[in-house]
């Protein structure tokens, strides 16, 4: 059985480990519900919500829509080739701009100015979904990673550079929560081995389970075809 992890307080900066911030409590109920209500509209396309297929074979427990980017193991593309083919919808100003309030909150520095995420990947978590280590290498550029969490509360397992083994630090993220994690931080293994089902709050417009935002700066031209 998983250790009960800690949760910081709401409003309460903690430096999970270096360059990696957890923000307890960032978004306030309000915007999660926009967030929800946004999240719903992507998912129904052009490029619908859907089970990621691994190379192995596997296929993810999680469901995902990307913005501005479509992620697939391991390459980006402008369109959805593993889902319909359509040209994913456009990754909007307000939410890069989202982003950017979030390093600028977890840094506290100027680097916040020159973030400009141009991908985002929304996963949903039904109670049984799990996501496994793994680092988020696709992108081309050093530039910070923006966790978003909303709904049900999970374990955020973060790990080290160099393997999926331990050490780890297991985190709390709640409802509201944000989790920048950039710098020597950057290509940390990070998974979520455990959803608490029926820990969200209704008022955010969820009904079960955890949406999760992840925000990245590809480094990739405007066609530029991702690794792969």
């Amino acid at each position: 059985m998983l250790p009960f992890p800690e949760h910081a307080e709401r409003g309460v900066r903690v430096e999970v480990a270096p360059g990696a911030v957890h923000l307890p409590g960032w978004l306030p109920v309000a915007r999660q519900r926009e967030l929800v209500a946004a999240c719903r509209e992507w998912a129904r396309g052009p490029v619908p919500m859907r089970h990621t297929r691994l190379p192995t074979g596997g296929v993810m427990s999680v469901r995902t829509v990307c913005l501005g980017w479509h992620w697939q193991p391991y390459r980006y593309s402008r369109t959805a080739d593993d889902v319909n083919g359509a040209p994913v919808a456009a990754l909007p100003d307000w939410l890069a701009e989202l982003g950017r309030r979030a390093v600028a909150d977890a840094y506290q520095d100027l680097s916040a100015r020159e973030y400009d995420p141009d991908a985002a990947l929304i996963n949903f978590y039904d109670r049984d979904a799990k996501m496994g280590m793994h680092q988020d290498r696709e992108e081309r550029c050093p530039a910070p990673v923006v966790s978003l969490s909303i709904g049900d509360t999970c374990v955020f397992r973060f790990g080290n550079t160099a393997t999926r083994n331990r050490p780890w630090r297991d985190v709390r993220l709640l409802s509201g929560d944000a989790f920048v994690f950039g710098g020597p931080s950057r290509f940390a293994y990070h998974g979520v081995p455990k959803i608490h089902p029926d820990t969200g709050d209704p008022a955010t417009g969820m009904r079960g389970g955890r949406l999760n935002l992840t925000l990245r700066q590809t480094g990739l031209g405007s066609d530029e075809p991702g690794p792969g």
